[in-house]
């Protein structure tokens, strides 16, 4: 397939805001397409897949030397085209685009040759990686045209802006290959529940297989039926179940039902573990981070007592008379990529398993809760550092609250509490269980801007702008600058967050930047109050930083119903 029809779905899809006409689009699209595994990686922005750990590796600036290699354009015309569209793609075909045509390549780009290009730049190491890097993009740019350039570089920096979310692609994997291809929405509205059933099918086998590739090929041969072959893997990180958050214990009980079982809600680092012949770690984002805990890998070798299987834990860090710590002094082990097995022992961590999902070669996403706690209990060898999440089964309020306040004390977030029969829905807070936390409710948002400092501060990144989700769209809901400090050494510094935030800088006006949305912070404040300023209508009054969530992706902040939901639930309205 030519790079050149990808690249004009990915223009047609930027150039309409309207998420019917986008699923439209890519459905049209899609139902032409036969290279499905390549071609939906790269409709994500990306050419790995969830939980593979190699990453494309380039900076802007890298992409800049091969931009100049390609257009035979100086650095100085390239950075001028960059700051006056404020995107490194569009500077590409715009230089690009006044090549002369005695340069330009007759042989056309297919998109085999730039997805094997880009998982190239990956395994590249050693002395002259840069040049390599450098001469590979531009052997691409060299045989694109204009547009194709446009999207070669913005995949390179993984920012590829044509607004295709994950919910789009799936309802268009449901367009294409379950409906009839003629579809505009209008019938969608008159058939509603049997619409929302293909969905929610379709939805089950992403969340389970992680692949949207197999699955369009499943249903685009085979129809809903082919779903049925779609499995979890062990090896394969698969979304985990999340939860929604509840005013108290009563109002758990109302949601979860009754007797329910109470777990300690631990301050620590999500993580799915799955066993086989080797042990892999995932973070909740899916990101592999098994070479960071290697005390892990050994505890799970020892302890855990089947061939292979999938749990869902926490991992807690512990003091050395084995007292919890909160997460944020854990949470430099995430990162970490020199001595690791040092940090281990200085930073040990406790892994409270609290689900599982497989064990040797049994799927139990069906099976209830209350059977999944007895496998992991009679899976696990209890010592200090692994062992079952703790956990109290109660119909009494009384009860599971002084179980909530004893978990307070032991330096927990508070409580989980579960319905004893639920099943494993991963992805979705769909009322199988629910958070039980003191009342003031910290929102992790993501930082979608920021802006340079004055006097002191005018070497930093000093305002940032926090947005929340809506569907797969990002709305601000405000700025923060407290929280953060001028030292290191007293906390998360200004420093720090300029460094993390300037490969993420996608556009630049006057003080202010604009980043790709990967930095999730957890955030304080006074009062949520309606505002004309933001577009999610609402705004955060005097937000301030808790932490970093190193843990947590951009598809992990709030979304905009709980924060309505917040606001509704403050006192006095």
């Amino acid at each position: 397939m030519r790079y050149q029809t990808l690249a004009e779905a990915y223009e047609q899809l930027e150039s309409v805001s309207s998420r019917l006409e986008k699923t439209k689009q890519l459905a049209d699209f899609l139902q032409k397409v036969d290279d499905l595994p390549r071609v939906l990686l790269l409709l994500q922005g990306r050419v790995f897949m969830p939980g593979d750990e190699r990453e494309i590796g380039v900076a802007s600036q890298l992409a800049v030397k091969a931009i100049v290699v390609a257009s035979g354009r100086t650095k100085t015309q390239v950075e001028t085209s960059w700051k006056k569209t404020g995107d490194l793609g569009k500077a590409a075909a715009e230089v690009l685009q006044k090549k002369s045509q005695a340069t330009l390549v007759s042989s056309h780009l297919t998109v085999q040759k730039v997805f094997d290009t880009l998982q190239k730049l990956a395994s590249m190491e050693g002395q002259g990686t840069v040049d390599r890097k450098v001469k590979f993009i531009a052997e691409l740019l060299s045989q694109a045209s204009p547009v194709e350039a446009r999207y070669v570089i913005r995949t390179v920096l993984q920012d590829l802006r044509a607004g295709v979310g994950n919910s789009t692609l799936r309802d268009a994997l449901v367009w294409a290959y379950v409906l009839d291809p003629k579809y505009d929405g209008k019938k969608i509205d008159v058939d509603r529940e049997k619409y929302n059933e293909v969905v929610e099918q379709v939805q089950a086998a992403l969340d389970v297989s992680n692949d949207f590739g197999s699955v369009a090929e499943l249903l685009k041969k085979q129809g809903l039926k082919g779903l049925e072959k779609t499995k979890m893997t062990v090896g394969t990180p698969l979304k985990v179940m999340l939860y929604q958050k509840s005013k108290g214990v009563a109002d758990a009980f109302k949601t979860v039902g009754k007797p329910a079982a109470v777990e300690y809600k631990y301050d620590g680092f999500r993580m799915q573990i799955h066993k086989k012949k080797d042990v892999q770690i995932f973070t909740r984002r899916m990101e592999n981070v098994t070479r960071q805990f290697p005390d892990v890998v050994k505890l799970v070798q020892d302890n855990v007592k089947a061939k292979e299987c999938i749990l869902d834990a926490e991992a807690v860090g512990l003091t050395k008379d084995g007292k919890y710590l909160p997460f944020q002094q854990m949470s430099q082990r995430i990162k970490r990529k020199y001595d690791i097995e040092k940090t281990a022992k200085e930073l040990p961590v406790c892994v409270c398993v609290f689900d599982i999902l497989e064990k040797d070669g049994e799927p139990l996403v069906q099976t209830p809760f209350q059977e999944r706690h007895k496998i992991i209990e009679q899976t696990i060898n209890v010592t200090t550092y692994i062992k079952p999440a703790e956990q109290l089964i109660t119909d009494d309020e009384k009860e599971a609250t002084a179980f909530y306040e004893k978990s307070l004390k032991a330096g927990n977030e508070g409580v989980m509490m579960k319905r004893l029969d639920s099943v494993y829905k991963p992805g979705s807070r769909v009322g199988f269980g629910v958070k039980v936390k003191p009342v003031m409710e910290t929102l992790d948002c993501v930082i979608v801007g920021a802006e340079w400092g004055e006097g002191k501060r005018s070497k930093w990144l000093a305002s940032f702008t926090l947005a929340i989700k809506d569907g797969d769209e990002f709305l601000e809901i405000g700025k923060m600058g407290t929280g953060i400090k001028e030292k290191p050494e007293e906390g998360l510094s200004f420093g720090e967050m300029t460094e993390m935030l300037k490969p993420l800088v996608i556009e630049e006006k006057g003080k202010g930047v604009k980043t790709k949305p990967k930095i999730v912070v957890e955030i304080n404040y006074e009062e949520i109050q309606k505002s004309p300023t933001y577009a999610s209508g609402y705004a955060l009054r005097f937000p301030r930083l808790v932490r970093l969530r190193e843990d947590r992706g951009p598809n992990d902040v709030a979304d905009l119903k709980e924060v309505e939901n917040l606001y509704k639930g403050q006192r006095g309205r």
